[in-house]
């Protein structure tokens, strides 16, 4: 939720047209798309990261 609100507070920002707007806009995009990566890569990435490096290491010690 905490991710959708800060979305959802950025893209005024970034569709903004008023002056300064060129700006606020180079820096609302990559917040905007590091907001979307950082939940899935904590959701989907890390977790499986982390199993392949247990059955590894679980693999090795077994053998």
């Amino acid at each position: 939720m905490t991710v959708a609100v800060i979305i959802a507070g950025l893209l005024p920002i970034l569709w903004g047209t008023g002056a300064g707007s060129e700006v606020m806009s180079r820096i609302a995009a990559p917040m905007i798309g590091g907001m979307i990566t950082a939940p899935l890569l904590s959701l989907f990435i890390i977790p499986a990261a982390y199993k392949l490096i247990w059955l590894r290491r679980h693999k090795k010690s077994v053998s």
